[in-house]
Parts: C-alpha cells; structure tokens; sequence
C-alpha cells in the first residue's frame, strides 16, 4: 500500500484510472491496521484496484481538507478524481456490496 502525503495526494490520484481506495489510518489504531490487512487480502483477489494510504499523525492538512472524524476513513477515486466514502464493514461480501453500489452511483462532490 502506497503512502500519500499532502504534497503528492492530488497528482498522484489524478493520475490514475481505474478505481482507487485511499484509506486514512494511524498506526495506533487498531481498527485502522485490521482495514488495512483487509485491503490488501481484498486487492489481492482485485488486480485492477489500486489502493493508498494517509497517515493521519503526519498529514494534517489532508485531515483538515476531508474532515475526517474518525478511523479508519476510506474513500473511494475513480479515474483520477474523487468518487465518494466508503462505508462498509471490512468483510469481503460487505466491501463488495459498497464497492458495486458505489461505483454504479453518480460521484459525490469532493470533501
């Protein structure tokens, strides 16, 4: 999973097509390690999702730009521009279910 900070979120996921799953964590947070070991078993049986993370402890400004209130938060990037928030237990079925119907939805307005 590759890490994002504010000087390189914006470009890095403009850049990129297909779907992506960006996750906030830190690393005390138990809830946060346990979503990021599911995402990627999940992307393993999912080549085509590319997926990144924010360190909440180091990136404030992203923090402050999402408003993210709690952890883990995960959002999801569709060809290269912001789609919605994931809102799902970190169960494979669970996660499919959100990310199906996420991505048949229209995208939300970036935070």
């Amino acid at each position: 999973m590759t890490s994002l900070d504010q000087f390189d979120f914006h470009d890095r996921l403009e850049e990129s097509r297909g779907p992506v799953v960006v996750v906030f964590v830190t690393p005390g947070c138990a809830s946060c390690r346990h979503w990021k070991r599911f995402l990627l078993d999940y992307a393993r049986t999912h080549p085509g999702l590319a997926l990144y993370q924010v360190n909440v402890q180091q990136d404030m400004a992203l923090v402050h730009e999402f408003g993210v209130f709690h952890l883990p938060a995960v959002y999801l990037y569709l060809d290269g521009r912001f789609h919605c928030e994931l809102q799902s237990e970190a169960r494979r079925d669970r996660f499919d279910a959100a990310l199906n119907e996420a991505l048949q939805a229209p995208s939300q307005e970036a935070p």
